[in-house]
């Protein structure tokens, strides 16, 4: 790393601590804005306070995240919520990255498996905005909040980008949100280039990729571009973009 890239990351180590205040949040946007994603990862993990984890949906392009991390942290915490409907291709997909990658996988769920879930509430995905929302609560957003603090996590890195969707298109590279740090090293990154960086490395898309499956979460809930009309449609029949996991805590700067 070099002399200039060091001395930016010791500027930014001795402006930010355990409770960061909207200047500083500001000045590390700010200048992870002229840094490569590598060394984004690296200031962070050098300069934010651990547990130091990422979370994986394991969906199309994650293998760039999880590569990325894991070089430069091989055994950091992947946390994997696990609804109990994911596509078979994903399991599968789980479990190939995770051989290849050697990676510290963490598997976290909900308490109330799929089929008492539904014995309980019918198929929540399909009624309404409000029950979709409950069943997000129950599978995804609770056991995430618990992931955080059974690890007690103090940074948590994730593969968002703001070219994703509408509802990411303001996504920081670095916030703090209700005591712990959340870091997003590709934000600016745009599908070319994670294609470049998928390629140079060897790393595989989701096999549902090349079947028009570009947002993959759980099987009742996810379609392909081919079944829809417009890309807001993908997930959840258009009645969200987004499951909570990423909404569950709000910047506090």
């Amino acid at each position: 790393m070099s002399a200039c890239v060091n001395d930016v990351k010791q500027r930014l180590c001795d402006t930010i601590g355990a409770a960061a205040n909207d200047d500083d949040l500001a000045r590390w946007n700010q200048t992870f804005a002229g840094l490569s994603a590598e060394e984004r990862v690296a200031h962070a993990l050098d300069c934010l306070p651990g547990q130091h984890v990422v979370s994986s949906s394991f969906g199309a392009q994650a293998a760039l995240s999880l590569h990325m991390l894991t070089r430069q942290m091989p055994d950091i915490p992947v946390v994997l919520i696990d609804t109990g409907y994911l596509f078979p291709e994903t399991y599968r997909f789980i479990d190939a990255l995770t051989d290849r990658l050697s990676l510290n996988l963490k598997v976290f769920r909900s308490p109330v498996s799929a089929a008492w879930q539904e014995a309980r509430h019918g198929q929540r995905w399909l009624r309404d905005a409000d029950a979709l929302e409950a069943y997000n609560r129950e599978v995804k957003v609770q056991p995430m909040r618990e992931a955080l603090e059974s690890l007690g996590v103090g940074t948590w890195f994730a593969g968002l980008r703001r070219s994703q969707a509408d509802s990411r298109r303001d996504t920081p590279f670095v916030s703090a949100v209700n005591g712990r740090y959340k870091v997003h090293p590709i934000a600016d990154w745009s599908d070319r280039e994670v294609h470049r960086y998928l390629k140079e490395h060897d790393l595989p898309y989701h096999p549902l990729w090349e079947h028009g499956y570009l947002s993959i979460g759980d099987y009742h809930s996810t379609r392909s571009i081919h079944e829809v009309g417009d890309a807001d449609e993908l997930r959840f029949a258009g009645m969200k973009r987004e499951c909570g996991l990423h909404e569950m805590d709000r910047p506090s700067g």
